[in-house]
């Protein structure tokens, strides 16, 4: 793995904890594929875990530990100044309806429209674990329901004989307060009693969302509602004129891979030209989770700088491929 000497400057917004949780809707459109803001927050309590952390934010624990490597999930320290990865590459897909479910970084998109111009509202979500992943492929919403109980499935019972046949709905149901069923009826959207293992790994299949999350996804969904699950470790986005990319770790992909999968996009999205090849491959080594910029850089006048080695030919990108 190659280490590169220059970093990528990236401005970190401060804000209230209330503030971002609060913070669900956002605008999109063709010129503007990057939402939210990346933020800081200081820890007071020296008690305070970033899994804490990580659902007062409403994040996965897989986004906050990413995006800060040098940290203890557990016990990180009073002080310490934590990022906050609130911002979001939208999916690549050919059309923003629905709910959209990107597996590779555990989040969940609910797009629609609000006075006629596109929205999205996006929850961190748990998935399937290795074995019983969660499927890809294109769903419906075929059931709404509100307590659900939850109807043990066979599989599960072998594994754990002693439960039983049916778990009423209350606070030991695993399925949370409410379930949206796919067309593939085994598989649901539902919210959890095990709030720790959103941004984990760790479901027979279904979608996980916090309790407080799911409540909200819920009354927004109508029934026959379109859910389309991908996986993308590799997103690009723009925003402002400016490229960014958003990758997530993948043990199952290596860095050539990745590499390729990113430029592949940035060409068909005609954006290869207009990234600097320094700030890509360091942002394939870094793997950070959130949207980071990768654009050329230019002098005041709009030129690309050529004074130092960001100013590499974007042309050299394809002797990659």
């Amino acid at each position: 793995m190659r280490t590169w000497a220059f970093c990528l400057a990236i401005i970190f917004n401060v804000v209230s904890l209330s503030a971002a949780a609060d913070t669900r809707e956002y605008a999109f459109g063709q010129d503007t594929t990057v939402v939210g803001t990346v933020m800081t927050h200081t820890i007071k309590n020296e008690n305070e875990s970033l899994i804490e952390l990580a659902r007062e934010f409403d994040l996965g624990y897989n986004e906050i530990v990413d995006a800060n490597p040098g940290l203890d999930p557990f016990v990180p320290g009073a002080d310490q100044s934590v990022i906050m990865p609130l911002s979001w590459v939208m999916p690549e897909v050919q059309v923003y309806d629905g709910i959209i479910i990107n597996i590779a970084e555990l989040r969940l998109y609910y797009f629609f429209r609000h006075g006629g111009k596109p929205r999205v509202m996006t929850f961190p979500i748990g998935i399937g674990d290795e074995g019983t992943d969660t499927p890809l492929g294109s769903f419906r919403i075929i059931e709404k329901i509100a307590n659900p109980a939850w109807h043990v499935p066979a599989s599960i019972r072998k594994e754990h004989p002693e439960l039983p046949a049916v778990v009423p709905a209350g606070p030991d149901n695993p399925m949370g307060t409410h379930a949206l069923r796919l067309s593939l009826s085994t598989v649901l959207i539902h919210g959890t009693n095990r709030p720790w293992c959103v941004g984990r790994k760790a479901s027979h299949g279904c979608i996980r969302l916090y309790p407080e999350d799911i409540p909200k996804l819920f009354r927004m969904v109508t029934k026959g509602a379109p859910v389309t699950i991908v996986s993308q470790p590799v997103k690009i986005g723009v925003r402002e004129r400016k490229v960014y990319i958003e990758l997530h770790k993948d043990d199952s992909i290596n860095s050539e891979a990745l590499f390729k999968m990113a430029t592949v996009l940035l060409a068909k999205k005609h954006l290869l030209g207009k990234v600097s090849s320094v700030k890509l491959l360091k942002a394939l080594d870094d793997k950070r989770g959130f949207p980071v910029e990768i654009s050329e850089d230019a002098d005041e006048g709009g030129t690309p700088a050529k004074s130092h080695e960001d100013s590499l030919p974007h042309k050299n990108l394809f002797l990659w491929l």
